[in-house]
C-alpha cells in the first residue's frame, strides 16, 4: 500500500485566513488588561517577565515596551486602549515564520546541532517535534540532553526529541529560564558541545539566546520580553502568536509552513 504524502502546505494568504479563524492571530484571547499588565511589570524590572533575558534599565518605560509590541506583534499601539480585546497581527506572524524558515535552512545546509524545548506542551509540542524530524532528515544532529537534571521543583527531560518539565508525571506549563539553564548547564559538566540552535518558546528560548547561542522563539502577545530580544539581537527571530489555543492540531498549517519554507518538506 502507497504510503500517503504530507498535506501541501497552504500558501501565504491560506495560512493568514486560518490564523485568524482558530484564534492564533487576529483577535486573540489573551485580553487587553493582562498584556499591558505584563508589560508594566517587565518594564517594572520584574524578573520573572524577563524570560530568561538580561534587559537591565533598557526598558523601563512601559510605552517603549508597548511600542515594540505593537511593531513586531501587532497589539493595538493606542496607549488609552486599556480593556478588552487586543490583536496579534497575522501578517507580522507569517513574516516571523518566514524569518525562521531561513534560520532554519541555514541550521539544515551547515548540519547545525539543534535542540528544541517547549513550556507549552499542550500547545506547541508538535511543532517542535515536526520541525526536529525535518532537520534530522537533513543531516543536523538533534541534541539529546543529560540525564537527571532538575529545574523548578520538577525534572527536565525529553519527548519526542522536545525538552521539557515534568512535574509528578505531568508535563508542566512554564516559562521560566531554569529548565534551560539546567540543560546547557548539564551539557557543559559533561564536556558535550553546546547547540548551535536552540528553537523553544519562552524562558527556553530568552535563556538560550541570553548564552549567546543563536535561538528562535515563539512568544504570545501578553510575554513581551522575546519581542525585545529580537529588537536588541539577543534572539534571532521571535513568533508571534498565541500558544494555546484550542486544540493542537490548529497549529499544523502553520508548521507546515514554517517547514516548507525552510525546504525541509
Amino acid at each position: 500500500m502507497p504510503i500517503a504524502s504530507a498535506p501541501a502546505a497552504p500558501t501565504r494568504a491560506e495560512l493568514v485566513d486560518h490564523l485568524v479563524r482558530t484564534r492564533i492571530a487576529g483577535d486573540v484571547a489573551t485580553p487587553r488588561e493582562n498584556n499591558l499588565s505584563h508589560y508594566r511589570k517587565l518594564a517594572n524590572g520584574d524578573r520573572h517577565y524577563w524570560l530568561g533575558l538580561e534587559l537591565g534599565d533598557r526598558w523601563s518605560d512601559e510605552q517603549d515596551v508597548l511600542a515594540v509590541m505593537a511593531e513586531r506583534c501587532g497589539v493595538n499601539d493606542d496607549p488609552h486602549h486599556r480593556q478588552g480585546q487586543d490583536t496579534i497581527d497575522p501578517e507580522l506572524t507569517v513574516d516571523a515564520l518566514e524569518r525562521a524558515a531561513g534560520v532554519l535552512r541555514k541550521a539544515a545546509a551547515d548540519r547545525q546541532r539543534v535542540l528544541f524545548a517547549t513550556g507549552h506542551p499542550g500547545g506547541l509540542l508538535d511543532v517542535h517535534r515536526a520541525t526536529a524530524d525535518a532537520l534530522r532528515a537533513k543531516g543536523c544532529e538533534i541534541v539529546v540532553i543529560p540525564e537527571g537534571l532538575r529545574a523548578d521543583d520538577g525534572m527536565v527531560f525529553q519527548f519526542a526529541d522536545v525538552a521539557m518539565l515534568e512535574r509528578g508525571a505531568t508535563l508542566w506549563h512554564t516559562h521560566s529560564p531554569e529548565p534551560m539553564a539546567a540543560i546547557l548547564d548539564g551539557l557543559e559538566r559533561a564536556g558535550r558541545p553546546l547547540p548551535e540552535l536552540v528553537m523553544a518558546d519562552h524562558g527556553w528560548a530568552g535563556c538560550a539566546g541570553q548564552r549567546g547561542i543563536e535561538a528562535v522563539g515563539f512568544a504570545d502577545c501578553n510575554d513581551p520580553a522575546l519581542f525585545l530580544g529580537e529588537a536588541e539581537g539577543t534572539l534571532q527571530v521571535t513568533i508571534p502568536l498565541d500558544d494555546h489555543v484550542l486544540s493542537p492540531r490548529h497549529y499544523d498549517p502553520l508548521t507546515a509552513y514554517l517547514l516548507d519554507a525552510a525546504g525541509l518538506r
